[in-house]
């Protein structure tokens, strides 16, 4: 066999692995693209029903529950679901840090084992508990309102006084 035979045959080889190589790119891509889509779909659905439970609803809140739900077994069909529960990826904040409630040297982390004995050194702190006022108590922005920009605000950026 020839020298520019064997480059040939060299070449002819760097190809096919190439092409191997981008079809499971893009094999992996369009499978990110589709679980993407997939969280979409299961988020966009836990937010109606978090919504209508919390008497948050709206009219068509149902109606939008059955869309998405179709949506979901579509896509389900197609790609299939992971649906396997995931950690939210909250933690509390660390100790020291404002609202921490851990032990000197904790992590914050729910389950840490910073103290002797393999005990938590920081209390599991309930994540829909906050600071803010629960919905419906005067003090609540109305439902839907991020309360921003605050109100009487004349615009944004904040306005300069007018130079005399």
């Amino acid at each position: 066999m020839g020298l520019m035979d064997k480059v040939k045959a060299q070449a002819d080889k760097l190809a096919q692995q190439a092409q191997d190589t981008a079809r499971e790119g893009k094999a992996r891509l369009d499978q990110a693209q589709a679980n993407k889509h997939a969280d979409v779909l299961l988020r966009n659905l836990g937010a109606l029903l978090y919504a209508e439970r919390t008497n948050r609803g709206t009219p068509d809140t149902e109606a939008q529950v059955a869309r998405v739900t179709g949506e979901i077994s579509a896509h389900e069909a197609e790609f299939g679901i992971n649906l396997a529960p995931q950690a939210a990826g909250w933690r509390p904040p660390p100790s020291g840090a404002p609202g921490g409630t851990g032990t000197p040297g904790g992590t914050g982390a729910a389950g840490d084992t910073g103290a002797p004995g393999g005990t938590p050194s920081t209390p599991f702190t309930d994540p829909q508990s906050s600071s803010f006022p629960p919905p419906g108590t005067p003090d609540a922005p109305p439902p839907g309102s991020t309360n921003f920009p605050p109100s009487g605000s004349t615009g944004f950026p904040p306005q300069a006084p007018p130079n005399s």
